[in-house]
């Protein structure tokens, strides 16, 4: 069982182990690190928390509100939307205005359950929103809705910048022992990345995703923390894509691949997603009205809504029983393409119920595919992460302290934790960062074999034989332990050398766990 802290459950062993170095080293460094070191602390002790970012009209925070199960990301242009915006479990549902001085104010919710869109405060003096949420999902990931890229003031960058430790750790002057900018930066950055992309990819979408960095300490988001979703799926038209055969997710499906392919090794998958479909489903938006309204469209003749079906304008314009107000706000629920997968299963099955029609637009929207490769990526390596994250900013304040001996002081004690067996993912993850970077050049065979050890939770994934029989997974690693070694030793420049040891031992280790 992991360890608990004043804050909260660590992540595992590897977060203990991290959280004793800090505990020990506070008596002895200054104050002002030490005041640092237990904001770390604090930060192992909470969920793993997981930004959320995109450009402008990505459709960010409609994913955000599906992802928490509840509509109270505004959606719509409007002050919040030019904060950021961090959503963490409370027992209490509520808001507060984090000003850039520290002080708060708390704030009700909008009548609709959402946050107001204006906040009636000045929002040049305000640092970010802290919402309380009494829903599940957040117990184990504090979500970060970020304003979009590509139209952002001068004012929203920083805050952004600044909330997620993007700012460069820097020599900070003489201080007492309250955080300086410098040291709040070093232990505030998100811990991982999930970017939101829609149908272009464009040049600097990969400097956006290194700008947004997943730990402390300036470490770029990467293949271990940070997954993509192509939203809004259901635009795509299927036609414009090659092998698609008119199908529209089949079309996203190709698309999302080829994106990846763009957009490695900054993160390790790119998945479709309906967004708007998946929040109305998941947030109780989509109601047995809209299905008793879904019924009455399902009943028209095939020319008629083949033909509203085509175009938006033309489904709420065109002359039918269902008013024409029912029917854009159905629009807005589920796009025309959720309409269509709706009505094309109330002609399969006339009985079929408003409940079951909401679990069929979940499925449709890829949302469950997001949240399983969430949990693969993030949650079961969250301690990876997180400890990877805190020895980052443990690193950043002992730098900026000024003080050599202090700096040598916490450079030891990390040297010392990291020879720990539970410390080899750090390594791991720190070869998989040099050679996805560039910085150690290894033959592209080699250099994917690196990624899909370093990058995967699943032994078996990790060994690129998914659902291989125990023994066989075994040998395998074994053998693959014993060819890095070989290769470390006779055929390595050095660089590569580093790398071929530390993957060596990720697959000694493997085999040992096999065993």
């Amino acid at each position: 069982m992991a360890a608990t802290t004043d804050q909260g459950r660590l992540a595992g062993p590897l977060s203990v182990s991290v959280a004793n170095l800090c505990r020990r080293l506070q008596p002895q460094v200054s104050a002002r690190t030490a005041a640092g070191f237990a904001e770390v602390l604090r930060r192992l002790g909470a969920p793993l928390q997981v930004a959320v970012a995109g450009r402008i009209k990505s459709g960010k925070s409609t994913l955000v509100n599906a992802l928490i199960g509840r509509r109270v990301a505004p959606t719509d242009v409007g002050e919040c939307t030019r904060l950021v915006t961090r959503f963490q479990y409370g027992t209490v549902d509520r808001i507060e205005v984090v000003f850039t001085g520290g002080h708060k104010q708390v704030l009700p919710f909008a009548a609709d359950g959402s946050i107001p869109a204006e906040l009636g405060v000045d929002v040049s003096r305000v640092s970010h929103i802290e919402a309380y949420l009494t829903s599940a999902v957040l117990q184990d990931m504090t979500v970060i809705d970020t304003p979009g890229l590509g139209s952002l003031d001068a004012a929203s960058v920083s805050r952004t910048e600044q909330l997620l430790g993007a700012a460069q750790a820097a020599e900070s002057a003489d201080g007492g022992d309250e955080l300086d900018e410098t040291s709040r930066n070093a232990v505030a950055g998100a811990e991982a990345v999930l970017y939101v992309v829609t149908q272009g990819v464009r040049a600097d979408d990969q400097q956006a995703l290194a700008a947004f960095t997943a730990a402390t300490a300036s470490r770029e988001a990467g293949p271990v923390n940070a997954i993509a979703v192509l939203n809004k799926a259901d635009t795509i038209p299927p036609e414009s894509v090659e092998g698609s055969g008119g199908d529209v997710w089949r079309a996203a499906s190709i698309l999302a691949e080829k994106q990846s392919a763009l957009l490695r090794p900054r993160v390790a998958d790119v998945l479709p997603v309906i967004g708007l479909i998946a929040e109305s489903a998941e947030s109780g938006n989509f109601t047995s009205a809209d299905a008793d309204v879904l019924r009455q469209l399902a009943a028209l003749d095939d020319a008629t809504l083949d033909t509203m079906l085509m175009a938006a304008d033309i489904f709420t314009s065109w002359d039918c029983e269902v008013p024409a107000g029912t029917r854009l706000r159905l629009l807005e629920k589920l796009d025309l393409y959720g309409i269509g997968k709706a009505i094309e299963a109330i002609r399969s099955d006339g009985s079929i119920t408003a409940g079951a029609l909401r679990r069929l637009l979940l499925a449709a929207s890829g949302l469950d595919a997001v949240r399983a490769r969430l949990n693969t990526v993030f949650a079961a390596r969250a301690d990876g992460i997180k400890a990877a994250a805190a020895l980052a900013s443990v690193t950043a304040l002992a730098h900026s302290s000024g003080d050599p001996a202090e700096r040598q002081r916490v450079h030891d004690a990390i040297e010392v934790l990291l020879a720990k067996p539970e410390a080899h993912q750090l390594r791991l993850l720190e070869a998989l960062t040099l050679v996805v970077a560039g910085a150690v050049d290894m033959p592209e065979d080699l250099a994917e074999e690196v990624l899909r050890v370093g990058s995967n939770a699943g032994v078996d994934e990790q060994l690129g034989m998914p659902g291989a029989a125990r023994a066989e997974l075994a040998a395998h690693a074994l053998e693959r332990a014993g060819w890095w070694r070989s290769f470390a030793s006779f055929g390595a420049t050095p660089a590569q050398s580093r790398v071929a040891h530390v993957v060596h031992r990720a697959y000694f280790l493997i085999w040992q766990q096999l065993r």
